[in-house]
């Protein structure tokens, strides 16, 4: 009697409990990608563009001036202008693919200051962002992107780092239930890695126009599955 009041418990537990809300994360890499944009990547990025209204804005860093430090950057929202503040000793440059990075897209990137770290604030909360970056990781350190809700809290998200001089990636993340005021990207303290970042695309939750399936978490999984398992096993016995 306490092993079916037990396992009863565990499984309305679960069944009411509210789930976890995360971002959906898009990832892809290339370690050697020849100083341009791959298939692989390409199509990672397609797929996360795919999941946004064609209003979403792109900044490709073309229509400044090298050197340029942290320039004003707009881009449209479902209800009117976002404006995006960059902080940090990063600056605008030429193609620099001797030195590993490569503009995704023209002949300009945002190339990082020293050690890496910059934020972006945002007038307006926003739920998609993405962005294209080339030499990350190629120090051995380990990026991590910041994500500043609205409403007050944090979240982390580990981005892929390719330890590889030259190396290209794409990240993007949606999020349906949470809004974000700011972006800090985060390395290891004292790494020194420089990399550039190319072709960023936000967009506000009224322009996520097909939402990522979220998958049932992995907890949940086991949870059915063992509990399947004791239905089978109560079936045989009978």
């Amino acid at each position: 009697m306490f092993k079916k009041i037990s396992i009863g418990i565990l499984a309305a537990s679960f069944l009411s409990a509210p789930a976890i809300a995360a971002p959906f994360t898009y990832f892809a890499e290339d370690l050697t990608p020849g100083n341009t944009v791959t298939a692989t990547v390409e199509a990672k990025r397609n797929q996360f563009l795919g999941a946004l209204s064609g209003g979403v804005g792109t900044e490709d860093f073309e229509s400044f001036s090298d050197g340029t430090n942290n320039p004003a950057l707009s881009f449209t929202g479902s209800s009117g202008a976002i404006t995006a503040t960059l902080s940090g000793s990063g600056e605008v440059e030429g193609n620099l693919p001797s030195a590993g990075r490569f503009a995704t897209s023209g002949s300009k990137i945002y190339e990082t200051g020293g050690g890496g770290d910059f934020s972006i604030s945002f007038s307006t909360a926003i739920s998609a962002f993405g962005f294209y970056g080339t030499d990350i990781g190629d120090i051995g350190n380990q990026l991590t992107l910041r994500l500043t809700k609205s409403g007050g809290g944090i979240v982390d998200l580990a981005v892929g780092n390719g330890d590889s001089n030259g190396s290209l990636l794409f990240f993007g993340f949606i999020d349906t239930t949470d809004s974000y005021s700011m972006i800090q990207f985060l390395n290891n303290p004292g790494s020194g890695d420089v990399f550039g970042f190319d072709d960023m695309t936000i967009g506000d939750v009224g322009q996520i126009v097909n939402p990522p399936a979220v998958p049932l978490p992995a907890g949940g999984l086991l949870l059915i599955s063992a509990l399947g398992g004791i239905a089978v096993a109560r079936r045989r016995k009978s």
